[in-house]
């Protein structure tokens, strides 16, 4: 008992030398600390006072632990961007400066997450595990440090890979009316990167929550949020959360580029993020321009957009690839944000609304629509085919607007116009299936050798589902020369055409048997 409490008695008192030691290293450091004063408070938006030492774009704390990034620097006041609820804040509630710029965790915990730009999850599955913090602001790689687009970015979509192509580290724009369907196409191109190596950051800005919760149902029910990170800010959101929501989602991406991995960004959309940054302009009391949007519009997207690239094999040879999309209003893409972001990218797919009443989805002009890039890197198995069909497809469409003027036609336009109906019908794809490379091959040299003419229209769409079965017969050898830059063999291209021609020929036969019947 005694040497029990001997033992206790010398714990206490080597704890409380160890605590006497501490007290005397100790020594009380004086930290100069800046705080400056709310003068007014509008939307989404607050004017300080003091903080004489703040920086452009520094990071500030109001009370509650609202965040706000110092905007407009002038010599009299702050103009600071609000990044949470602020209907707490007053006029005289103090302000302190952070010393450092807006940033955002980055990691492989992101990945199947649905956070927003600040980086707190919006999922309910917990907190978010992060490597490091990335500033969202960060420059474009150097021109020396990238590489040409030469893979491939596989949309799964037939009019896309085949007519206009896009490349790993491409800037692609994705534009047209409202409700035409851009964000299926960004959404289906997610899906269809299951098993390609692909990482994807989807980054929705002021959209409705029942068009992202709509996205999100889609990707999980297809499997795809195991390799995509969700960046969300909602319509009802503060308009700062909305301007920063691009620049941290491309932060976000870039660390996997810069990992060496091979990532998608999409942009849903930026018709909503100029119109965040035109709003927090006017309010800061900037000088409004053209559409009353203020002259660095241009700027803030070019800064966004030049950040995605493929970079050279010593660093990496990550790749970064961008589908901004951008609404236009009726069809006028000559307006301002629509023509400075086609300036901008390598391309843009633009949807028809004639085309989504008709029925024809995706609704893509081919006509109006160009990639500046992908071509290059698109392989030769398309290239052998799609020459013909944009052609074809071409001429389809100007003998189409001059039939309707009820001219005679001779029997060689009648074939064309017949020849081009089949191109449209067979480029039209449902929803969230997209297909794969082999399959859509195989409907498309069935299309350009002209095996879908003598089918009734009523039955195209049995006989194209009959090849793309029929596509899993492809021998395996035929599939990896197709997925490889060599270009397509004669005894490739008729092996597959002989997989094609034999599915095909039962509903062939029923149309000579109905024209039969016919005489």
């Amino acid at each position: 008992m005694k040497m029990a409490a001997e033992i206790l008695e010398n714990l206490f008192d080597s704890t409380f030398a160890e605590i006497r030691q501490a007290r005397e290293i100790f020594a009380p450091q004086l930290q100069l600390l800046e705080t400056g004063t709310i003068i007014s408070v509008a939307t989404g938006i607050a004017k300080v006072s003091g903080l004489p030492g703040v920086g452009s774009d520094e990071l500030v704390m109001f009370p509650g632990g609202v965040l706000g990034v110092a905007f407009n620097v002038d010599a009299n006041e702050i103009g600071v961007v609000l990044f949470g609820d602020y209907s707490h804040l007053h006029a005289g509630d103090e302000v302190q400066r952070t010393g450092r710029v807006m940033d955002v965790g980055v990691g492989k915990g992101l990945l199947g997450r649905v956070i927003d730009p600040l980086g707190r999850p919006l999922d309910g599955n917990g907190p978010v595990a992060v490597s490091r913090r990335l500033p969202i602001e960060r420059p474009a790689a150097a021109i020396m440090d990238r590489a040409p687009v030469t893979e491939p970015l596989q949309t799964g979509l037939k009019v896309i890979d085949a007519l206009i192509p896009v490349g790993r580290g491409q800037r692609e724009l994705i534009l047209g009316d409202r409700q035409t369907g851009k964000t299926t196409i960004a959404i289906d191109t997610i899906i269809n990167q299951r098993d390609k190596d692909v990482l994807c950051v989807y980054c929705s800005i002021g959209q409705r929550g029942s068009a992202i919760a709509k996205a999100l149902a889609t990707l999980q029910q297809k499997g795809a949020m195991e390799y995509t990170v969700l960046v969300v800010t909602e319509g009802n959101d503060p308009p700062g959360l909305s301007y920063i929501a691009p620049y941290a989602a491309t932060s976000i991406a870039e660390f996997f580029m810069e990992a060496g991995r091979d990532v998608l960004i999409v942009y849903d959309d930026l018709t909503h993020h100029a119109r965040a940054y035109r709003e927090l302009s006017l309010l800061l009391r900037r000088p409004p321009g053209r559409e009353a949007f203020p002259g660095d519009i241009f700027y803030i997207h070019s800064r966004l957009l030049e950040r995605a690239t493929h970079l050279r094999q010593e660093l990496g040879g990550g790749s970064l690839t961008a589908l901004p999309i951008i609404e236009t209003e009726a069809q006028n893409i000559s307006a301002y944000i629509p023509t400075n972001l086609i300036s901008i990218t390598d391309g843009q797919i633009y949807l028809s609304p004639a085309l989504f009443e008709l029925g024809v989805l995706p609704a893509v002009d081919v006509g109006k629509s160009v990639s500046r890039v992908g071509g290059k890197a698109q392989r030769a198995a398309y290239r052998a085919v799609a020459g013909d069909l944009k052609l074809a497809y071409a001429q389809f469409e100007e003998l189409e607007t001059f039939s309707r003027f009820g001219a005679r036609l001779d029997e060689a336009t009648r074939s064309i116009i017949e020849h081009g109906k089949r191109i449209r019908f067979c480029l039209k794809q449902p929803e969230s299936e997209p297909l794969s490379m082999p399959t859509q091959i195989a409907v498309l040299l069935a299309l350009t050798a002209g095996l879908f003419d003598s089918v009734p229209f009523d039955k195209i769409k049995d006989a194209e589902h009959a090849v793309q079965e029929a596509a899993a017969n492809i021998p395996a050898e035929v599939r990896a020369r197709l997925d490889s830059a060599e270009k397509m063999s004669n005894e490739d291209r008729e092996s597959i055409l002989f997989i094609a021609r034999e599915s095909c020929v039962r509903f062939q036969r029923a149309a000579g048997s109905a024209s039969k019947r016919d005489d």
